[in-house]
């Protein structure tokens, strides 16, 4: 099993000319399973890196735990068919999983795999603390501009999702990377729990468009506004609205939207 986030591989480069022999850089993916107390929860497809930070961000976006604190132990456990993230939690978050019955088996990019019924499917949002804290323009177009400068595997290998965490003077602090986009922003929540930062701190942006799923995480994780780079959905913005969070979109260029409290918005 491959544990490394990319690998290099024959090609062939095609031009006018025709084909040509070329190497090229990869991004890896493998299953990936979250296993708690012994049990299989969910399995995803991911990109092989910062694994304790996507156990840490999945637990909490997903409503496993309602803190890093309730997770006693993590170990990545490599097997032939992909990789188990072991984590134990409390007895009495255990037996709330257990209620839920979730088992999610996950694909590239699908956050809602496995849930067992309509109802399921749609959240009730996590209300976004109001702290006052706003965001200039010019400070958001500057936190994305080192946000794709810090996008070192897709850089490598085009194929990678982002997602970075901005204060509100647009000084970017953290970026994860990973085939998913929802997996990105589970380790970007799990590294900013590593790092002491609370989500009220700053900003969350993301190289993707904003699905419902990365609206419920973010809220979740407290951030008060998500920035895309593309389209969010109208699921989203109605989570987004009920939330409390503002939602901008197009946001790394011009004519950027804000559709959802603007109040975050600084002219």
């Amino acid at each position: 099993m491959c544990a490394a986030p990319q690998s290099r591989c024959e090609a062939a480069r095609w031009d006018d000319a025709g084909l040509h022999p070329a190497a090229d850089v990869v991004l890896e993916e493998v299953p990936v399973a979250m296993v708690y107390n012994g049990i299989s929860h969910a399995v995803m497809l991911a990109s092989p890196a910062d694994l304790e930070d996507f156990a840490v961000g999945f637990s909490l976006t997903e409503g496993v735990v309602q803190s890093a604190a309730e997770i006693r132990d993590i170990e990545a456990v490599p097997c032939c068919d992909g990789i188990e993230l072991q984590l134990a939690i409390a007895a009495g978050r255990m037996a709330e999983l257990k209620l839920r019955r979730r088992a999610l088996a996950g694909r590239t990019g699908c956050g809602l795999c496995g849930v067992e019924s309509l109802q399921h499917a749609v959240r009730p949002a996590t209300r976004v603390p109001a702290t006052g804290a706003r965001i200039s323009a010019d400070a958001l177009q500057r936190a994305f501009r080192c946000l794709a400068q810090e996008q070192v595997l897709h850089r490598a290998t085009g194929a990678a999702h982002a997602a970075g965490f901005a204060t509100w003077a647009g000084e970017l602090m953290l970026v994860r990377e990973d085939v998913g986009r929802h997996n990105a922003l589970d380790k970007l929540v799990g590294a900013m729990c590593a790092q002491g930062l609370r989500g009220e701190d700053g900003i969350a942006l993301i190289t993707s468009r904003a699905s419902y799923e990365m609206v419920h995480k973010a809220a979740a994780a407290h951030i008060g506004l998500l920035a895309a780079l593309s389209a969010p959905t109208g699921l989203a913005i109605r989570a987004a609205a009920e939330s409390g969070l503002t939602l901008a979109g197009f946001a790394g260029r011009p004519g950027r939207r804000v559709y959802t409290s603007p109040e975050r918005c600084a002219s």
